[in-house]
């Protein structure tokens, strides 16, 4: 799954820590995230989504990868 935290994090003026801090969760989580390197729980998902004041498929949007099994 790919994302634009990154990019949603420096419209909202934001760093990783701020971000963290915000969800409840490391700076090296909102790191792997961003990275793709951890897919989140869909809770800290919508947590990232409502901080930026996006909908999910905004900010989350699956690969084709994903449908792979």
């Amino acid at each position: 799954m790919k994302n634009n935290i990154k990019v949603q994090r420096a419209i909202a003026g934001l760093t990783q820590a701020d971000l963290a801090e915000k969800t409840g969760v490391s700076r090296q989580t909102v790191n792997a995230i961003e990275k793709g390197k951890f897919v989140p729980s869909t809770v800290l998902a919508l947590k990232m989504c409502s901080v930026f004041g996006k909908a999910l498929d905004e900010v989350f949007q699956l690969e084709d990868s994903d449908w792979e099994k």
